[in-house]
C-alpha cells in the first residue's frame, strides 16, 4: 500500500515538472510564431537552387 502512495507522490512531481516547463515555454514567447515555420519550409528549398547556380 506504501508504494502505491509513494508512485502516486513520484507521478505527481514529474506531472509539474512538466507543466511548470510547458508554462516556462509559452511565456518565454517559444509558441508565438505559427506562421512563420510553415512559411520558412516552402521558401528554403528556392534559396537553396539559387545559391548552386552562383
Amino acid at each position: 500500500m506504501t508504494i502505491i502512495i509513494l508512485l502516486i507522490g513520484i507521478s505527481l512531481t514529474i506531472a509539474l515538472i512538466f507543466l511548470g516547463g510547458f508554462i516556462w515555454s509559452m511565456k518565454s514567447g517559444q509558441y508565438d510564431d505559427t506562421y512563420g515555420p510553415s512559411v520558412r519550409m516552402l521558401f528554403d528549398d528556392k534559396s537553396k537552387k539559387k545559391s548552386k547556380k552562383s
